[in-house]
């Protein structure tokens, strides 16, 4: 019987992972489990052009069936796993039915999930900004809150429905709130009373400067910029409260708002703890600088699912959460997974970071390529190109190209599809026929339409929960 290789996770490092393999054994040799919750891969750095109504949300996901042609794709969710065993355990989408599954060869790409604080109301009131449903959800609320504010005659109470509080400026806060504003100023003039009073865009950050991840001369420019834009910028400042109308930000400032977008960072899903690994204070499963984990001989983690020794940093600190690392990582997995088969060497991660771009809007963007680095349109220019280059599949490339040169013609649609995947019950209309389906989940009673609460969106997604 062949090598049974199962890959947990369908995110950028077990994709790549999968993908490779299948370049790298024979079909003979070895038969590939891919376990994922969902049938496709999202491309996260587009998220926020998806948010923003540039991007149609199918084109920034890679359906694993189209890219993926030896591997089994199985559908579940991973609730557990024993390492002594070689079994990883599996719930059914359709039921609550637990399988294991026995592997020779297990590959962890479980991903992350957003980090949250113990905020009073964080949970009741804010929405996250990681998913794709959240992305959709959170364009359909701009535009449901200038809906709301366009028919008010109260100034202040307008001008709360027209403020949006970001938290955390890392890559999805400052990409997100760039994007929604752009996104704001192109629909404004469709609402004369939102446009005499104006839109209000607040970033607030815990440490010093915006984006750490990045040298401090292109923060220090993506700052100016967002700045330039009127977009207000609270850094050393932390949110203490939300409720359904305020954001009590550290300090005392009450900023009275119905938007709340919670980016401050991630954690690694939950379940790791749960698959009888050993894992680091973060929560990350301990690996060698092969990604084998420790204490096993057959398992092996990476993306944000693994500290993996950073070169870039000494091997003393794992590496970055982001999308480049773990497209390395993945590829290195597969080879190194190969290798312990027979086929080839096992080698060390060795990668450290080529680049960064910061995309924040139409021709604005911040990069550093090689030492290089790059502003405004060239940026943003040289930001695309690297994203068309990196997505997988020559349909996605097209698709993406269209998308992006509709827009600059075309300009952003106005449409609010909140509705979308919440059809109203087939059959006579209930008796109170004024009163929202019940499909749509529960609303804000308010003078004129009704606003849905954070979770209401395309595909439900969750809000954010409790760390």
């Amino acid at each position: 019987m062949p090598w049974h290789i199962v890959i947990a996770g369908g995110g950028f490092g077990g994709f790549h992972a999968a993908r490779t393999l299948e370049k790298t054994l024979a079909p003979q040799a070895a038969r590939v489990t891919l376990v994922a919750d969902s049938n496709f891969m999202l491309y996260t750095p587009l998220l926020p052009g998806a948010a923003a109504g540039t991007l149609e949300p199918r084109h920034v996901v890679v359906p694993l069936r189209e890219e993926l042609h030896r591997t089994d794709l199985r559908l579940g969710t991973v609730v557990g796993g024993d390492p002594s065993r070689n079994v990883l355990s599996v719930r059914s989408p359709e039921s609550d039915a637990v399988e294991e599954l026995v592997y020779d060869q297990l590959i962890v790409a479980l991903g992350s999930v957003s980090r949250t604080l113990p905020v009073p109301g964080l949970a009741e009131h804010a929405v996250g900004f990681k998913s794709l449903p959240e992305a959709i959800a959170l364009r359909n609320r701009l535009l449901r809150t200038f809906e709301i504010a366009e028919r008010m005659t109260d100034a202040a109470e307008r001008a709360a429905w027209l403020t949006y509080v970001f938290v955390g400026a890392g890559y999805a806060g400052l990409e997100g709130l760039a994007e929604l504003q752009d996104c704001a100023a192109d629909v404004i003039s469709l609402y004369p009373r939102c446009r005499t009073s104006g839109v209000r865009f607040i970033l607030v950050e815990a440490q010093e400067r915006v984006m750490p991840e990045i040298p401090a001369p292109l923060a220090e420019f993506s700052q100016r910029e967002l700045r330039s834009r009127g977009i207000e910028i609270r850094t050393n400042t932390t949110l203490e409260a939300v409720t359904a109308d305020t954001a009590t930000l550290s300090g005392g400032e009450v900023v009275p708002t119905r938007t709340v977008v919670w980016t401050a960072g991630v954690r690694p899903q939950p379940v790791i703890a749960r698959l009888g690994l050993r894992t680091d204070k973060g929560g990350r499963i301990e690996v060698d600088r092969t990604m084998l984990a420790k204490g096993t001989d057959n398992v092996w983690a990476i993306g944000d699912a693994a500290a993996v020794p950073d070169p870039a940093r000494g091997l003393k600190h794992p590496t970055p959460p982001t999308a480049q690392h773990a497209i390395r990582q993945g590829r290195l997995v597969a080879k190194n997974v190969a290798a312990t088969l027979g086929t080839g060497k096992v080698r060390p991660f060795r990668f450290k970071t080529k680049g960064v771009f910061v995309d924040m809007g139409r021709g604005r963007a911040v990069a550093s390529t090689m030492g290089l680095r790059w502003r405004g349109a060239p940026a943003w220019w040289l930001a695309r190109t690297y994203h068309l280059a990196m997505m997988p599949g020559t349909k996605r490339k097209l698709r993406l190209l269209v998308d992006w040169n509709v827009g600059l013609v075309f300009g952003r649609d106005a449409s609010e599809l909140g509705q979308l995947g919440h059809p109203e019950n087939f059959g006579p209309p209930a008796p109170d026929s004024n009163r929202i389906a019940p499909s749509t989940g529960p609303v804000e009673a308010i003078e004129g339409p009704a606003v849905p609460a954070p979770g209401d969106s395309v595909g439900t997604p969750a809000t954010v929960s409790p760390g």
